[in-house]
């Protein structure tokens, strides 16, 4: 079920705003519910007042009333797969388990797949937080 997340990554990718960059990144992701939400790079002037296509893609999830991922994909103009920041890593994590597929792509058709366990090894989760 990849290809149809692959195909809608790439179509929200063109939607990516990057006057600065002009470095286009995708992402799409399919809720637990089956349903398919996507998100674009929006940059700003300010550069840290941005949004990554990950956080684009799970708030457009969250919006929509689904609260898990069951897989997502990535994809960019890179010559090799473009992997989730730090900090859309850890939001990834937020919402996935630790098994959860991550499809990293390039434009080029270059694919790396990976578990969300493999994009943040030693995760932070709400289970850290259970005597507070």
């Amino acid at each position: 079920m990849t290809e149809d997340l692959i195909a809608a990554a790439t179509a929200v990718r063109l939607n990516a705003y990057t006057p600065y960059s002009r470095f286009k990144v995708g992402a799409a992701l399919r809720s637990t519910s089956g349903h398919v939400h996507v998100g674009c790079n929006v940059e700003n002037v300010a550069y840290p007042e941005g949004t990554c296509a990950e956080a684009g893609a799970i708030a457009a999830m969250v919006a929509g009333g689904d609260d898990r991922i069951a897989e997502i994909v990535v994809i960019a103009d890179s010559p090799t797969p473009v992997p989730p920041c730090g900090g859309c890593r850890q939001k990834i994590a937020e919402f996935a388990s630790p098994d959860v597929l991550v499809t990293l792509c390039t434009t080029d058709g270059e694919r790396l797949q990976l578990t969300v366990a493999d994009l943040l090894p030693g995760a932070f989760g709400a289970d850290h937080m259970d005597r507070a």
